[in-house]
């Protein structure tokens, strides 16, 4: 079947002349833009301008009137720092970016940022910058497509049916989560993924020589996939034939190799790394006119060339109608799972499952590490919401993220729910972002929590760009034992906690994680950390105060009176919190219990609640937990001591652990009872 995409481009006329005048208008857009904020990345766009223009002008399927019409191919600039490339094309295809947002490029308040903002500037699909970052996203996205299409596609009605494409550069490809996407992409054989290699030899520090020899070719057909090129990338013709040529490889992604030349036109620094990353200069953006032959002035766009860039308005236009007419098609044959599929592309949740996920409260019954319950949950959530899907870098066990029953998603079976990402904790969540921003899923994502390290960049874009990603991270403290401090998380909670728009939570119990995972899955405005002990905790007292875990903080055990001293924990401290309380209360001292799994949530509560959980006039606080103290001070004051993690951990057993670093009621009551004292002398 030949995709209606392809049909469209066929039929485009050629001109030569024009063509090569819309490239030069993608060039001198981004040129003039970089030269007016005196800052950017002139260079890629001048270079790349033409396999931009191949791609946009001639391939690519989308609609700039919607730009988020579900059949649209996506288009990821990895190379993020060549932004004006794509803000120009945007411009000129007829999205909502006005000449006067381009004037405005990098200034405070514009659509166009230095490095591209998904959700910020219209037909921006995924936040890029930070290398390697856009090409992981890419690889989710294509396999997003290829897991609906399997969902959803009936003979004769492929309502899922598109492209991934994108433009990666020499410094991406250095990445390391470059190398294990790139892998699981060719595992996976996810032949609708369409990368177009900008090779310029240059970042930069200079020549690319410098640390990167490497046969880039050999390495992708080593990961299976199929390698087109290298090509001239001046010559729009070959790009067009090359894109084409990976559109009939269904079983492997392509990665075309592109050979073209940094700042090209510019007569003194084309080729060079001083076309990387700052502007041209005045002059030499007058010498760059003359030599390209372009005698138009800064910001100004031919109307020849307008009128054939927007062009992409009808064909999108049509394209989205012809679509439309097959999904009206499929409501008429199939109206569930056409009901169905919209709802998953909206984002909404069916009716009825939170009572479903509420049911897994009634089979605890004896103590159980909180993964073994977020495990139940998901067994339970994953019946009722077929969105949900996702699985673990190599510890579906361990992180009990494997749901029974459910098939496992391979090449030969994209209907599969059960990913195996395989140790690429890096690439795992940056292909989970790319599948949350393709649309039609809820990705989840496990491993220990010491290995968040291993991804922090790509849970840093989730909160920064508001992807509705869940990272599960199990083995979250000293308690995990054996495996000792290589293992063992300290500085970890408080470096998620520090990223805006992360929601961090730290269940205590099984039925805080029941309430965790039921925030985690309606959250759409940005991700959540569910963390997790290997070691079973015993269940809270069944009168359902742990309710208030959606709620970031409760209060679990209180007084008779006005408490003298307020103990705050979170996960496995929480039941030595409350046992220590206990003692307190047994000699006289009005203790209170503060459960806090969520920093973010309590915050977002209303200022009532929060005092009636923390009354401001308790001045006597500590805080409890088997992690770094960082943080903990807004909670304790000045008045308050924090029982926390200093050093590194030890290989012993999880008790052990917990006794020899302090976490013991008899320590915590210590600590407590000198601090009230204190406040009576």
């Amino acid at each position: 079947m030949v995709a209606s995409h392809q049909r469209v481009a066929v039929k485009l006329r050629r001109n030569p002349a024009l063509d090569q005048r819309c490239i030069n208008a993608i060039r001198f857009l981004s040129v003039d833009a970089v030269q007016k904020a005196n800052s950017g990345h002139p260079g890629a766009p001048m270079g790349a301008a033409p396999m931009a223009y191949a791609l946009w002008d001639r391939v690519i399927k989308h609609n700039p009137r919607d730009p988020r019409w579900p059949d649209r191919d996506r288009f990821v600039l990895s190379a993020g720092h060549a932004s004006m490339l794509l803000y120009s094309l945007l411009h000129l295809t007829g999205y909502g970016v006005s000449i006067d947002d381009i004037k405005n490029f990098r200034q405070w308040g514009s659509i166009t940022p230095g490095h591209p903002e998904h959700g910020l500037t219209p037909g921006i699909e995924t936040t890029t910058g930070p290398l390697g970052q856009g090409f992981a996203n890419g690889v989710g996205m294509a396999l997003a497509e290829r897991m609906l299409a399997a969902q959803y596609n009936r003979p004769g009605a492929e309502i899922v049916d598109h492209y991934t494409y994108g433009i990666v550069s020499d410094g991406d490809l250095q990445e390391g989560i470059s190398s294990e996407a790139a892998s699981l992409a060719g595992t996976l054989k996810l032949g609708k993924l369409i990368y177009l290699y900008d090779d310029n030899d240059v970042s930069i520090d200079g020549d690319t020589s410098l640390a990167f020899n490497e046969d880039v070719g050999a390495r992708f057909r080593a990961y299976g996939w199929q390698v087109l090129g290298p090509i001239d990338g001046l010559n729009a013709d070959a790009v067009e034939a090359a894109l084409k040529e990976g559109q009939g490889d269904s079983s492997r992604p392509t990665l075309i190799i592109v050979r073209t030349t940094i700042g090209y036109g510019s007569p003194n620094k084309a080729g060079k790394a001083s076309a990387h990353g700052e502007a041209l200069g005045v002059a030499e953006v007058e010498l760059a006119r003359k030599q390209l032959g372009w005698s138009y002035g800064p910001f100004e766009v031919p109307e020849d060339v307008a009128a054939h860039m927007r062009e992409a308005v009808d064909r999108g236009a049509s394209a989205q109608a012809a679509w439309e007419r097959r999904l009206d098609d499929y409501r008429r044959t199939d109206p569930a799972e056409a009901a169905q599929f919209e709802r998953d592309l909206k984002g909404e949740l069916p009716a009825g499952w939170q009572k479903v996920v509420d049911a897994v409260h009634g089979t605890f019954d004896k103590p159980l590490a909180t993964r073994a319950a977020s495990g139940r949950v998901l067994v339970a959530a994953t019946q009722v919401i077929p969105a949900l899907a996702g699985g673990s870098a190599d510890l579906t066990e361990s992180t009990q993220s494997h749901v029974k029953g459910r098939p496992v998603l391979s090449a030969a079976n994209y209907a599969g729910r059960n990913i195996h990402f395989g140790v690429r904790e890096h690439a795992m969540a940056g292909i989970s972002n790319g599948m949350a921003l393709h649309g039609g899923l809820i990705p989840y994502c496990a491993t220990f929590l010491i290995f968040s390290d291993y991804m922090r960049p790509a849970v840093r874009l989730a909160a920064l760009a508001s992807y509705p990603v869940i990272f599960v991270y199990t083995h979250d403290s000293i308690g995990l034992g054996e495996d000792g401090p290589t293992h063992q998380p300290i500085a970890e909670l408080v470096a998620l906690r520090a990223m805006p728009n992360l929601v961090v939570i730290r269940p205590a119990d099984a039925h805080e994680t029941v309430e965790a995972w039921k925030v985690a899955i309606s959250r759409r405005g940005g991700p959540t950390a569910l963390v997790l002990t290997r070691q079973a905790l015993p269940l809270l007292a069944n009168d359902e105060k742990w309710r208030g875990a959606s709620r970031g903080a409760y209060v679990a055990m209180d007084s008779e009176r006005s408490p003298e001293v307020i103990l705050i924990a979170t996960g496995s401290e929480l039941n030595v919190a409350l046992a220590a309380g206990k003692q307190l209360q047994g000699e006289g001292i009005a203790a209170r219990v503060v459960s806090m799994p969520s920093w973010e949530l309590f915050e977002a509560q209303p200022l009532d609640y929060r005092e009636s959980v923390l009354p401001s006039a308790v001045r006597k606080r500590v805080a409890i937990e088997a992690a770094g103290r960082l943080g903990w001070e807004r909670y304790v004051g000045l008045d308050g001591l924090i029982i926390g993690m200093t050093r590194y951990g030890a290989s012993s057993p999880g008790a052990v652990n917990m006794q020899k670093f302090g976490f013991t009621p008899e320590n915590v009551a210590d600590q407590a009872r000198s601090l009230v004292r204190q406040g009576k002398d």
